[in-house]
């Protein structure tokens, strides 16, 4: 399959990256303007783009089956998570390319609090964090809203980390995982193993899936 990646010198865009060319799929990295790819001995090609230029997005869309956005914008710069994702949702429109958004958890449903709002929960989601919060929670709903692309958005738990690849987790919908001790928790790894095993295997058209232990 000809997969098409963006943010992929990101920590997140790198394990993706990864899973894919182990797993023998065409891979083509792409990076922001001034970027490079850490070197990572894999046959991908690389390109350098703006994700918020909606020329540079539509030349992005072209010869992929699936494009995966895993763009992370810098602090002071949230906004332009959600201008990336509704370019791509205009880009894709109507399209046979499928939308793989590695998303975020500020828009999951907290199970112990009466299904509040992993963003609205100082538990999980720390003041400091709130911008990148409030945008992925933006980016979500301009998916809900879409119906012209075949969009999967996947969050993670709410501890998102590096660390091993067991391929040993679950899927949830709307709802935050939380493990037997009381933590919900996610290696990148094994979230990019989940999100792989979308693409190979459709299960969420058009809908979100979480991932936890």
């Amino acid at each position: 399959m000809r997969i098409t990646i963006l943010g992929a010198n990101g920590n997140m865009g790198r394990r993706i990256t990864k899973e894919a060319i182990d797993r023998g799929h065409v891979v083509t990295a792409v990076v922001r303007h001034g970027s490079e790819m850490p070197a990572m001995d894999l046959p991908v090609k690389t390109l350098q783009a703006d994700a918020t230029d909606a020329d540079e997005i539509q030349r992005l869309c072209c010869n992929c089956d699936v494009l995966v956005t895993a763009t992370r914008p810098q602090a002071g710069h949230e906004h332009e998570l959600v201008k990336t994702t509704a370019l791509l949702l205009k880009a894709l429109a109507n399209s046979s390319i499928r939308l793989l958004i590695s998303g975020g958890a500020a828009s999951l449903q907290v199970p112990d609090r009466d299904n509040r709002l992993l963003l609205d929960d100082e538990r999980y989601m720390p003041r400091s964090v709130l911008p990148i919060g409030r945008a992925c929670l933006q980016q979500y709903e301009l998916c809900l809203a879409n119906e012209s692309v075949d969009w999967t958005y996947v969050s993670p738990s709410a501890l998102l980390v590096a660390g091993e690849r067991s391929s040993r987790f679950r899927i949830g919908t709307d709802e935050l995982l939380i493990d037997a001790t009381g933590r919900s928790h996610i290696s990148m790894e094994d979230l990019a193993v989940a999100l792989l095993d979308e693409i190979e295997t459709p299960r969420y058209i058009r809908r979100r899936f979480t991932v936890g232990y």
